[in-house]
This record gives C-alpha cells, structure tokens and sequence, in this order.
C-alpha cells in the first residue's frame, strides 16, 4: 500500500475513481466519455488550490482524497492564515477496511498541520463518521449553511 500526492499524469485514474464512487451509488452510466471530458477541465482550475493524494495497491490506483485550501483574508496584527475542507475521500469497495482510508486522511492532516491551517472542515458521509471520529474530527455546530440546491 501506498499514499502519495496525484500529479497531472494521475488524471485518469482521480476521474476513474470518482465516476467508481458516482457508479457505486447511482448505477453505471453512458456518456460516451463526457465525464472525463469534464472531469478534466475541471481539475485543471482546481489544481492552484486543491491537493489529491492517491493510494495504491501496487500500481493501482484504488482510493482518492482531496485537500482544499482556503486562504483567509489577511488581518493586521494576525499572521497570514488558512483553513483545509477535506473532500471526496473514496476507497474501491473491494479494498475498504484495511486501512487505507486513514492513510488517506493521516496524509491530508499531515499537509495541513505543515501548511498551519488553523482547521479541517469536512462533510462526511454517514458511512465515514466513524472514521472521521477516530481521527478526532467531532461534530460542529458554529457553522451555518444555506442551501441553494
């Protein structure tokens, strides 16, 4: 098992693994490729502020984490600061519960910390609270949200 940090080289294997998660919640779909199209223009605008760690078995790809980073406004008198959301951690069905998961995370908090974010932000899935618990990540509630959608 390894973790590293996705590269430009890695985009079809993120965009295979995220249309894998799509799949595995909503059935397969036929585009004709349209997702990958999309997928990397996408990624292309997202690289300046967006870390994707992979980890592998082998040479397969078979989980994807992301790091967002949000940069706040600076203040003066305060040090320049951030803020990470963790996003899109998704491990192949066939590969969950040995780990590889937490290594994902473990890697994202790691960037974080060295990065001085003052904190990680996520919205987990009801299937990954118990990960995210383990960790130390605890539910919040000094957020607001307003959906649009």
């Amino acid at each position: 098992m390894t973790v590293r940090i996705a590269t430009a080289a890695d985009l079809d294997a993120v965009a295979a693994l995220r249309r894998a998660w799509a799949e595995e919640e909503s059935g397969p779909v036929d585009d004709g490729g349209a997702f990958e199209v999309g997928f990397a223009d996408w990624y292309a605008a997202e690289a300046g502020r967006r870390t994707t760690w992979l980890a592998a078995t082998g040479e397969e790809p078979v989980g994807m984490l992301n790091l967002v980073e949000f940069r706040r406004m600076p203040r003066p008198g305060r040090p320049r600061s951030g803020w990470g959301y963790i996003s899109n951690l998704f491990v192949l069905a066939e590969h969950r519960n040995g780990g590889l998961g937490r290594a994902l995370l473990d890697a994202a908090i790691d960037a974080a910390k060295q990065r001085e974010y003052a904190r990680l932000v996520l919205s987990p899935s009801v299937r990954a609270v118990p990960l995210y618990e383990r960790v130390g990540f605890a539910r919040a509630d000094e957020l607001m949200l307003l959906p649009l959608s």
